[in-house]
């Protein structure tokens, strides 16, 4: 199991908070599924028939598309590549050749790019037009806060969500 401790309030700067709460809730989500036999990853442990490892790839995909294509407007080959034929209509979806390890290093590529944002960007910073968002889009560029305060919900939403299916596929209780 790996250890986790929630950051403490002497981070010093806002930024630095949401870069702690961040790599804490990743790595909440990592050892969850983790915590799992292989084959227990790819099953539905909830009604809504979600698996722990296509949650862990949605989690990747989610930052990687407000941080890289949102936030910096970089091209990005497949944002929406955690559903089904990048279908959004349809559930969440993990080829079958991808493992816990394949997912797990998207997710640490992207957590580069993160960490190197909220290292050098002030918060109030704008995301850039021309990736996600811009006037082909019709949507306001967020700032760079609100997308971090986005992340965490999404992380900690799914880490809940973890927490129950690893319980259910009889795997060690969360917090």
């Amino acid at each position: 199991m790996v250890t986790r401790e929630e950051p403490g309030p002497g981070l010093g700067e806002e930024a630095a908070h949401h870069a702690a709460y961040l790599r804490f809730l990743r790595a909440t989500v990592l050892e969850r599924c983790g915590s799992l036999p292989v084959a227990e990853q790819r099953r539905p442990h909830v009604p809504s028939g979600w698996t722990p490892l296509e949650l862990l790839d949605h989690v990747a995909h989610v930052e990687r598309r407000w941080i890289v294509w949102g936030f910096l407007a970089e091209p990005v080959s497949d944002p929406w590549g955690d559903w089904w034929r990048g279908d959004t209509a349809t559930r969440w979806h993990v080829a079958e050749d991808r493992t816990l390890e394949d997912v797990a290093a998207d997710l640490r590529a992207t957590v580069a790019r993160t960490e190197e944002v909220l290292a050098t960007t002030p918060l109030d910073t704008r995301a850039r037009t021309g990736g996600r968002f811009g006037p082909a889009t019709g949507e306001e560029p967020p700032d760079l806060r609100w997308i971090c305060f986005h992340l965490l919900q999404e992380y900690a939403r799914h880490a809940g969500h973890l927490d129950l299916a690893v319980e259910v596929a009889g795997g060690p209780t969360g917090e």
